[in-house]
């Protein structure tokens, strides 16, 4: 039995056999002649492989779209229209009944070459398909040399996927009956990847450095995306340990669950609004049924990663009113796009940058590329006129930033008003608070906004130095960290001078050990995703905020995070100790 520890992404145990998915080697197929005479059958053998892979495309789009909604499943569209594409067809066919090469090697090359002109093209559409092109010539050479049967939508039951790395596209293509979690190691907390896996509810684990050479294929495997640990190799005892586990958490969510139309209201009377963060819409409805008031953070990204173009004003304006009719009157805000610090912004770039985290991301992003911002703005004013919807910059790091933003919107309420199109001229428009210059400067802020959302995940990382999507480091990535929280009480007592609502929407507030030191700091909404919401309701049901704020109090005080946390977990283990058994993040 050998366990391995990575990086939790997305919560639950499962209990399952390995499938070891093999590093992608689509690009790297040599040269193959055929005979002269043979060309016309190896055309007929590539028709009928892209014929079949269109087949598979539009098996998995279908499926896709009933369990993880439009927006996700559009990243098997441009695979499906690519193989109808003239441009790559032309040069493959020519290559097969021209060149006398094999249909493996002219897929190969021909997609290869394309990846390679994407990567540098300075168009960010064509940048953000060169892993969908590496996809696509691994699904049709499988489909050529009659592997298809081994692919990840038709595994066995109980499957869980250890790979070295996976993409989005992968990702999406499990078989949700069959694929029951996955293991990578490489990756982040939030790589897209682990995005998905989330909006899938797939526990996943990522950033084990070396788990794909420790196993093989049909291996016993426990994952705990609780904890981010995997066991290999289980013996009895250890199953029937998690079995057990498995048990108690389902029997806990049932019970959990009967919470979820009762209002989330301290001991002392003290409301606290819980609200959600989804990436698809189709997340609502379970987000709603476990008791969500609302979403707190529509992370727009997938509108520009699972398409083959540029999302429209159009595409942004149906997304957002998706989201409003299924909210049915509850708020919704909206974030503009965080993009930079990732792979489809550095593709970009013909020389991607040092330190893309400290570089051209989100706000400054959206600043530099105007046309797609207001593309954006636009849409969301739009949907503002259907209900009650609300904007927020992310990364907003100086005034600036925030009025320069502002400013944008302004002009293009004003082009709407020219349009004669609705829109709600009194928008709420905030910012996040995700680095320390921003809550430093909290009470300037306040003058100019209308709400704080308090973005934990990079302010922990901006604060202490510590890269949150480096498997390294990842045991410094602590958000009670007494800086930390003093930067968060700042926000809030500058939101409390000016009267207006602090949030926090990072992902340490859906534990209820920072939940509760949140609310003794005085913020009042947290928004979290909709599987956090039951146990994070159940906890503020048995707080005391006054109590809350001694413990935040003393929290600070302490000289290091050790200190901190050991004194908020022993205390809060004291009140609820059936909420606060060791499953805290600290």
């Amino acid at each position: 039995m050998k366990r391995i520890t990575g990086i939790p992404v997305s919560k639950g145990l499962v209990i399952g056999r390995v499938y070891l998915l093999e590093e992608d080697r689509s690009f790297r197929v040599g040269p193959q002649a055929i005979n002269a005479q043979d060309a016309p059958a190896q055309l007929e053998r590539f028709e009928l492989a892209r014929m079949a892979a269109i087949a598979d495309l539009d098996a998995l789009h279908e499926e896709s779209t009933g369990e993880m909604g439009t927006e996700a499943a559009k990243i098997f569209l441009f695979h499906i229209g690519a193989l109808n594409d003239p441009t790559i067809l032309k040069p493959i066919r020519s290559m097969i009944g021209d060149d006398h090469v094999t249909p493996e090697y002219a897929t190969s090359f021909t997609l290869k070459k394309l990846a390679d002109r994407f990567a540098k093209h300075p168009d960010s559409t064509f940048q953000s398909k060169v892993d969908d092109l590496r996809d696509l010539a691994s699904r049709l050479i499988r489909k050529l040399s009659g592997k298809s049967a081994a692919s990840l939508s038709q595994v066995g039951e109980n499957t869980i996927i250890v790979a070295r790395d996976l993409t989005p596209t992968q990702t999406a293509g499990f078989h949700r009956h069959h694929i029951i979690g996955f293991v990578t190691d490489l990756g982040g907390r939030t790589s897209h990847t682990a995005i998905v896996a989330g909006a899938l509810s797939l526990p996943a684990v990522v950033g084990t450095s070396n788990i794909t050479a420790q196993c093989h294929d049909g291996q016993d495997i426990i994952v705990d995306g609780n904890k981010g640990t995997i066991i290999l190799d289980p013996d009895e005892e250890t199953i029937t340990q998690y079995k057990a586990l498995i048990q108690s958490a389902e029997e806990a969510r049932i019970s959990l669950h009967e919470l979820a139309n009762l209002p989330a209201i301290t001991t002392d009377g003290v409301e606290i609004e819980l609200l959600g963060n989804i990436e698809f819409a189709d997340e609502i409805t379970r987000l709603l049924d476990d008791g969500g008031q609302g979403v707190g953070l529509f992370r727009t990204e997938f509108l520009y990663l699972t398409g083959n173009t540029l999302p429209t004003e159009e595409d942004h304006f149906n997304a957002y009113k998706q989201c409003i009719d299924m909210l049915d009157g509850k708020p919704l805000t909206i974030r503009t796009i965080d993009l930079g610090a990732d792979k489809y912004t550095q593709q970009q770039e013909e020389t991607p940058e040092r330190n893309p985290f400290l570089g051209l991301r989100s706000i400054r992003y959206s600043l530099q590329n105007q046309k797609m911002f207001r593309t954006q703005l636009r849409a969301i004013l739009r949907a503002s006129a259907l209900g009650p919807v609300k904007v927020m910059f992310p990364l907003i790091t100086n005034i600036s930033e925030f009025r320069s933003a502002r400013y944008f919107l302004n002009e293009e309420m004003e082009e709407l008003a020219e349009d004669g199109i609705e829109y709600n001229p009194n928008i709420e428009v905030g910012m996040m608070v995700e680095v320390p210059a921003a809550a430093l400067m909290a009470s300037a802020f306040a003058r100019e906004v209308d709400f704080f959302s308090i973005g934990t995940n990079d302010l922990v990382q901006y604060t202490l130095a510590v890269d949150r999507t480096n498997e390294r480091v990842a045991s410094l990535y602590t958000p009670i960290h007494p800086a930390v929280l003093r930067l968060v009480r700042d926000v809030a007592r500058a939101g409390r001078k000016r009267d207006i609502p602090v949030s926090c929407c990072g992902q340490s507030a859906a534990d209820p050990a920072f939940a509760a030191l949140l609310i003794g700091l005085g913020v009042r909404t947290l928004s979290v995703t909709a599987s956090s919401l039951p146990l994070l309701k159940r906890a503020i049901r048995g707080l005391d905020s006054k109590r809350c704020e001694r413990i935040a109090k003393r929290a600070i005080g302490f000289d290091s995070e050790a200190e901190s946390s050991s004194y908020v977990f022993n205390r809060l283990r004291k009140i609820i100790p059936e909420v606060f058994d060791g499953r805290s993040v600290f």
